[in-house]
């Protein structure tokens, strides 16, 4: 079960780690060195998390594992 969890909380990590990489890809070739990429990727990251219905997926998942 380690494993299979790791596996899981590689898959969810994976999509805001692409997140990440293209905003800070994006800032600095626009010139923002003083803006801190996170700033403008937590906005795209919530966005993200909502489009896929990221609550009921986590919800639904944690009731299935109890039962």
């Amino acid at each position: 079960e380690l494993r299979r969890g790791f596996e899981i909380g590689f898959l969810i990590v994976l999509p805001f780690l692409i997140i990440d990489m293209i905003v800070a890809t994006l800032v600095m070739s626009m010139g923002m060195m003083m803006m801190p990429p996170s700033v403008i990727s937590l906005p795209f990251k919530i966005l993200f998390f909502i489009l896929i219905d990221g609550w009921n997926i986590l919800v639904s998942g944690l009731i299935r594992s109890f039962f």
